[in-house]
């Protein structure tokens, strides 16, 4: 076959600008982090699963992220330095379980009395003031805090009813570090035992049960099929926790990669307020594991009375617990004058 000058140039210039018009495309691998919730298999499902699965479906080939439950990579208190060194991208937990080096880890889970509801968590954090402060405390020691959710109340879950204050003395109870020391004074005995360990605990009498959760979560777990009481008087109206990240990690994820990421998270807080919230009222009404009981209210107020020198206690410890302690202060002040349906009572 011949090829004439015109068709030579035709093809040519016809592959040149096939050349032009489509550069090669630069293979990029996907960017993979792990995270480890402070939550088991069971609970993790449902407080973190959901939002780990949406952020992989929407990142898609671009990014994901592998989703570890309690103490699977590292044990829970271990949490924070395997954050910090990049062991671990990120991490869903309360402040004091991971033992956060912070001015602000004794708020983390339950601080005793905080909040009423679980509307407050969310109000605290946006609206009063905490989510700067937790944003430099972390910064300091290079981890982004991204944003901070409620979940359940704090009661008493156990094998024998607790019905006045008295019974609270020698009960054996897996607990957070802080609500532990605040409990210690009514005779509470803390023990600490690996989350997965507690069921086992549990069955052995190793522990005669816990002040961890509310009762959907006893439910969910199972430690509603092993404890017989349920004391609806609560130490905390909800639970304060968070998820963070490596802070180098963070900044190296281009910005559309991170806003994914806090949207999906702030969804996670979302659905776990109403699933609580739904939960505690359903099976206080319609469960049937637990017998439910109270102290009385003049009783409890001595509780919550204690809680409020605990506060002056630990604001006493440096500046900056003294400006979250105020900022408590002034909220449930707040709340308090602005009555129903804020505050009954």
């Amino acid at each position: 076959m011949t090829t004439t000058r015109r068709k030579f140039l035709t093809t040519g210039a016809l592959a040149g600008a096939a050349s032009l018009a489509a550069p090669a495309v630069k293979a990029q691998s996907t960017i993979r982090w792990r995270l480890q919730t402070y939550a088991g298999t069971s609970l993790g499902a449902q407080v973190a699963k959901p939002a780990i699965d949406m952020f992989n479906a929407i990142a898609g080939d671009e990014m994901q992220i592998d989703l570890f439950y309690a103490d699977q990579l590292v044990p829970t208190e271990e949490l924070f330095q395997a954050m910090q060194r990049g062991t671990i991208d990120a991490v869903q937990s309360d402040d004091d379980s991971m033992a956060g080096p912070t001015e602000v880890t004794v708020f983390g889970g339950y601080f005793p009395f905080a909040s009423r509801y679980s509307l407050d968590v969310p109000a605290l954090f946006n609206d009063w003031g905490l989510n700067e402060i937790w944003a430099e405390e972390y910064e300091r020691v290079g981890v982004k805090h991204i944003s901070a959710g409620s979940w359940d109340p704090c009661h008493f879950i156990t094998s024998s009813a607790i019905t006045s204050l008295a019974d609270l003395s020698g009960k054996r109870v897996f607990t957070f570090p802080t609500a532990g020391r605040f409990l210690s004074q009514f005779g509470v005995v803390p023990v600490t035992v690996p989350w997965e360990d507690v069921e086992i605990a549990l069955q052995t009498g190793e522990i005669d049960g816990v002040a961890w959760c509310g009762i959907t979560e006893a439910y969910e777990v199972g430690w509603a099929d092993i404890c017989s009481h349920f004391l609806t008087n609560n130490i905390s109206g909800a639970w304060i926790g968070h998820f963070f990240a490596n802070m180098d990690r963070w900044n190296e994820l281009p910005e559309h990669l991170q806003n994914l990421m806090a949207t999906c998270f702030e969804q996670s807080h979302y659905y776990r307020q109403h699933w609580y919230w739904a939960g505690e009222a359903r099976l206080r009404t319609e469960g049937d594991k637990l017998e439910l009981t109270s102290i009385p209210d003049a009783d409890w107020a001595t509780v919550e009375s204690a809680a409020r020198e605990f506060w002056e206690e630990i604001a006493e410890e440096s500046e900056t617990k003294a400006r979250v302690v105020q900022i408590f202060k002034d909220y449930n002040a707040a709340m308090d004058r602005a009555g129903r349906p804020y505050r009954y009572g």
